[in-house]
């Protein structure tokens, strides 16, 4: 039996994709930002992957573990459209990009929480 990868999620590409777009935009902020404002976009962007991939691997061995990590990417994701507010707002990008940012956001976090009903065994209302 093969093993699926975390990679072979529409939810882990659509992430990971974006991820990569916001660092970087990021390595463009002001060199003021770069140790705020910037590590934390990074930070925050890469958190989703980082714990969908984890969450996943433990996935076959501790459900719980696995909506652990899913709830925190699911936390992370959030945290980006925020963050994405912050960038237009302090003008650092353009309010259409960054509008865009947030949208694909959105679509990752509906994403990951049809992937937590699907794991707490919840019927989507």
């Amino acid at each position: 039996m093969t093993r699926s990868r975390v990679d072979d999620l529409q939810v882990f590409q659509r992430a990971y994709e974006l991820s990569l777009d916001i660092h970087r935009a990021s390595l463009d902020l002001p060199q003021v930002e770069q140790f705020a404002l910037a590590d934390q976009i990074r930070r925050a962007s890469k958190s989703i992957c980082v714990n969908l991939a984890e969450g996943y691997a433990k996935r076959v061995y501790s459900q719980p573990e696995f909506k652990r990590f899913l709830l925190m990417a699911l936390g992370s994701s959030d945290e980006m459209q925020i963050w994405c507010r912050y960038l237009a707002d302090l003008e650092y990008v353009d309010r259409q990009r960054a509008n865009l940012w947030q949208t694909r956001y959105q679509a990752v976090s509906a994403m990951l929480n049809s992937l937590l009903q699907k794991v707490l065994g919840v019927a989507e209302s």
